[in-house]
């Protein structure tokens, strides 16, 4: 096995641990930290923070990409690999990719969705339903399916609470050693709602994501529980894989958004003069532009130019990821005039304070004066900022994919997904479970997101604390 970093993937990592790094730096601020708790106390955030940690824990497992030998090579031989480069997630849903149809198929159906014409023993042509070849091919009569599925449900669901319930009590043995308590008492406390956080919520969202990844999974080993598309894929899979598509929009293209916002901004508002003008010149003529047209016409610029240069990728995966960065950058640097604004904003109050001018008169440099007194007092509006961008960048996405000038049509993404069930949902008759897939995942990751920022926005403020 060889593994690949693929350039989202180097990026995603690195702001994981950049992540972690700030969470370190927070824990040992005791104001920041406050801040961060009076967050969590709410359950709505902490229902929330968790159903985004399940999105980005799947991310993160698709965004682990390596290459596995040639089988049968000849001892001494140079070591071959596999042209096709494969993911964590594809390893772990392996055997249901592979189980794919002829043709479209309903969830949980046994037949396809569409009638094929065959001929009868007699030799006359009907118009039948045919059986799909991997879903409830365990059964030996169609008639078992419900109970079948009953049977494989409580399985899943008693595997997922006995993982969860193994989990929860790691934690709380955790949490019950570091306040000093002990184990009986700690659960105690959370099972009456009264301890330092809502853990209670949490336990119970914890415990309802994982019961409902499990079902989902171990029934998609037996029965394509959100059906097949056109060429016989299955639509769980599909669903699973865009995770990655739309949480990399969404968390990219801020890391590529923040620096351009915050030093424009920030230099806009503290140097003013000819560079004021400039920066608003730009974040002005930029606005002017309909944003739509302006990604649009960048992508078919990036798309032309990767088409006529395939000798710089090895691989179909290694081209969509340059295309899925190309379009990171283009919306990150389509994106940043907002966030500019008002930072702009903030930093010309921000710099007639006393502490500013008083460090004025004493001589120092405005590099110290921007790190030290201008930066941490805009912090919260940056959180607010990429906290509430995340959902809009995510539809951002799917809108962009289904006029088609978003990712690489053969990348997995919900865009891509939306853009293909638009002709499906005309037909008679009506496939609608593509649709209803990339709905319901987006839909969670969107509204999620949304009450989690809701929430940040109430807590750092100042204007609501007051």
């Amino acid at each position: 096995m060889m593994w690949v970093w693929l350039w989202t993937d180097i990026m995603v990592w690195g702001l994981v641990l950049a992540l972690g790094a700030w969470g370190w730096t927070i824990s040992r601020s005791p104001q920041v930290k406050a801040q961060w708790l009076a967050i969590f106390r709410s359950k709505i955030a902490m229902s929330s923070a968790i159903i985004l940690l399940f999105y980005l824990s799947i991310a993160l497992l698709d965004s682990l990409h390596f290459r596995l030998a040639l089988p049968d090579q000849t001892p001494g031989q140079e070591r071959q690999y596999a042209g096709q480069t494969t993911s964590a997630l594809d390893w772990v849903f392996n055997e249901i990719r592979s189980q794919t149809e002829r043709t479209y198929s309903a969830p949980f159906a046994l037949k396809e969705h569409s009638t094929s014409i065959v001929k009868d023993e007699q030799g006359r042509v009907l118009q039948q339903h045919l059986d799909l070849v991997h879903a409830g091919a365990h059964l030996a009569d169609a008639s078992q399916r419900a109970a079948d599925i009953t049977q494989k449900s409580v399985f899943a669901v008693a595997v997922a609470l006995a993982i969860s319930g193994l989990l929860i009590s790691l934690h709380l043995v955790w949490r019950a050693r570091a306040l000093g308590r002990r184990f009986g008492e700690q659960a105690g406390l959370v099972l009456k709602g009264q301890a330092d956080l809502p853990w209670r919520t949490g336990y119970l969202t914890f415990t309802l994501g994982l019961v409902i990844l499990a079902w989902l999974y171990y029934l998609g080993h037996y029965y394509h529980v959100l059906g097949t598309d056109k060429v016989g894929g299955d639509v769980l899979y599909q669903s699973f894989k865009s995770v990655r598509t739309g949480v990399l929009i969404g968390v990219l293209t801020t890391l590529v958004m923040l620096p351009l916002a915050l030093i424009l901004g920030i230099s806009a508002g503290l140097f003013r003069g000819w560079v004021d003008d400039v920066i608003q010149y730009v974040y002005t003529t930029l606005n002017s532009i309909p944003g739509i047209l302006l990604i649009a016409a960048s992508v078919l610029v990036m798309q032309t130019i990767i088409t006529n240069n395939p000798q710089w990728f090895e691989t179909a995966t290694e081209r969509a990821d340059f295309r899925l960065l190309v379009l990171v950058l283009i919306l990150g640097l389509t994106s940043w005039t907002s966030l500019c604004r008002l930072l702009r904003a903030e930093t010309l109050k921000i710099s007639q304070v006393e502490y500013v001018t008083a460090a004025r008169a004493f001589g120092v440099s405005r590099f110290k004066i921007i790190v030290r007194h201008i930066l941490p007092n805009v912090m919260h509006i940056v959180l607010i900022a990429v906290v509430l961008d995340f959902s809009a960048l995510v539809l951002a996405e799917a809108v962009l994919s289904y006029v088609g000038v978003g990712v690489d049509p053969t990348m997995h993404s919900w865009g891509n997904m939306i853009n293909q069930a638009r002709l499906e949902m005309a037909r008679e008759p009506m496939v609608w479970w593509s649709l209803f897939s990339a709905f319901v995942f987006m839909f969670i990751l969107v509204l999620a997101a949304n009450l989690f920022s809701d929430r940040v926005q109430r807590v750092l403020d100042p204007k609501n604390n007051a």
